[in-house]
């Protein structure tokens, strides 16, 4: 007989990014969907990892993640923000910044509760609140997708405990500014919520902006839980490495549902990440790095008759084909993958309520050749 089984995400099936993958594999297409780079990681990194590997860096890592990687990322955040986290209480290592998201969730969001957060939106957000027991309050964003904070705070209701927010923006591209930041602390000080901060873009940022986050505004971030990738920042996004920064009594909820999570992290990767950190110019030059891809993807896209929206971070470029197809974005996705062979994502997945803004999302962390043989595709059209 088999066992009664009610599913907790009835809705939910294989994420838009596999599916993106895999039919872009199956239909030989090149793939500027799924966010990840086609080209390789430092050799100097590799061989790090080899190095902790011979030397014995083989079993569990501790809990809170190696301390040698937690000093590390002590000095980097005091000489980028600046505020100088203590390593022992205020810093986690993840199993990723998925992993960094659905702990913090996990952490602070008791049943009925609600989570306030902005769509177009990661995937991850809404089933992490919904698993937990929470409530999620969407607020749907359009082009130019700016944050109406008189919106926000009329979503605030008794039962709001969480606002979590994105920047750099995925899929967006759109970077918070010091007003947005200001907005949300004022937000977070007189309803007593708590913020999660999505920022695993932090290097990705073009044009001469800056990367706001929640660590630069003291007051705010005593409320704050700021969440990184190191596959975003290294170009190794199979490490599946991240990690959290809090206040102590956050960080100490943090932890208590980490540790039934994953508990530790792999080991060698962190010591190898550890003493990579140690060298500032293997992380500092990225946003330089990565605005030339974004400027050649555009500079190829030039007489297409794709409309580019602003791109101000992340590693992803929104295009508009309104003057292309009237097709629904998910169908406007399939065919370019299946009959042109170039795959990118639907905007529209990531709203609640499948919003069609004409929209799809390329990622350019590719190389020039790559770019180059897809934007030949695209100009056609």
């Amino acid at each position: 007989m088999s066992p009664h089984l009610t599913s907790r995400l009835p809705e939910v099936g294989t994420s838009i990014f596999a599916v993106m993958s895999k039919m872009a594999a199956d239909c030989g297409a090149i793939n500027l969907s799924q966010g990840f780079p086609d080209f390789p990681v430092d050799h100097d990194l590799i061989d790090l990892i080899h190095k902790h590997m011979r030397a014995g860096h083989n079993q569990y890592a501790p809990m809170p993640g190696v301390s040698a990687l937690r000093q590390a990322l002590a000095e980097v955040i005091a000489t980028t923000y600046p505020y100088a986290p203590d390593p022992d209480t205020e810093i986690t290592i993840t199993a990723g910044a998925t992993e960094a998201l659905f702990s913090s969730i996990a952490a602070f969001t008791a049943p009925g509760s609600e989570v306030i957060f902005f769509e177009p939106a990661y995937d991850c957000y809404s089933p992490a609140i919904r698993l937990n027991g929470g409530i999620p309050v969407p607020i749907a964003l359009a082009p130019p997708f700016r944050i109406d904070w008189q919106q926000v705070e009329d979503k605030i209701s008794p039962a709001t405990r969480v606002i979590i927010i994105n920047t750099p923006h995925n899929p967006a591209g759109v970077v918070l500014q010091p007003a947005d930041l200001h907005h949300l602390e004022r937000l977070a000080q007189k309803f007593g919520l708590l913020v999660i901060s999505d920022e695993v873009y932090e290097r990705l940022i073009y044009d001469g902006l800056a990367h706001e986050s929640v660590l630069k505004y003291p007051a705010l971030f005593r409320q704050s839980v700021a969440v990184f990738s190191f596959g975003k920042t290294f170009h190794a996004t199979g490490w599946k490495v991240g990690y959290t920064v809090a206040p102590p009594t956050l960080t100490a909820e943090i932890r208590k549902t980490h540790q039934f999570i994953t508990f530790s992290v792999n080991t060698p990767v962190q010591w190898a990440l550890a003493d990579y950190l140690r060298q500032p110019a293997h992380y500092l030059n990225l946003s330089t790095f990565f605005q030339r891809k974004r400027d050649f993807f555009l500079d190829q896209l030039k007489g297409s008759s794709f409309e580019a929206l602003p791109c101000e971070g992340s590693y992803f470029q929104l295009l508009s084909y309104r003057t292309i197809s009237e097709k629904p974005d998910m169908a406007m996705a399939e065919w370019l993958t299946r009959t042109h062979r170039v795959a990118a994502i639907p905007v529209s997945v990531f709203y609640t309520d499948k919003t069609n803004h004409f929209l799809l999302r390329f990622c350019f962390a590719k190389s020039e050749e790559t770019l180059g043989r897809a934007t030949e595709i695209l100009r056609k059209l």
